[in-house]
């Protein structure tokens, strides 16, 4: 896996299931750029944060035993993988 600083935002593209359950969305593979898919393990909490006119839908995943986190911005529709 290629270097990540720290509270950096990378964009990534991610598949995700909506409207299963109890759950409105929930990450399961992203893809760096220039990588193979990353099988999300476990969902461990999702939250929302209004920032200005934007909200933020944030998914704190486990990837195998490391902790990541997937950000869905919904001004400008991406998805960003933080450490």
């Amino acid at each position: 896996m290629k270097n990540f600083n720290t509270n950096q935002k990378e964009q990534v593209e991610v598949m995700a299931l909506f409207g299963y359950k109890m759950t409105p969305c929930q990450p399961l593979n992203y893809r760096r750029k220039g990588e193979n898919e990353t099988e999300v393990t476990e969902l461990l909490r999702s939250q929302i944060k209004f920032v200005g006119g934007v909200t933020l839908h944030i998914f704190d995943v486990l990837v195998g035993r490391e902790r990541v986190r997937l950000e869905f911005d919904s001004r400008n529709l991406s998805w960003y993988l933080t450490r």
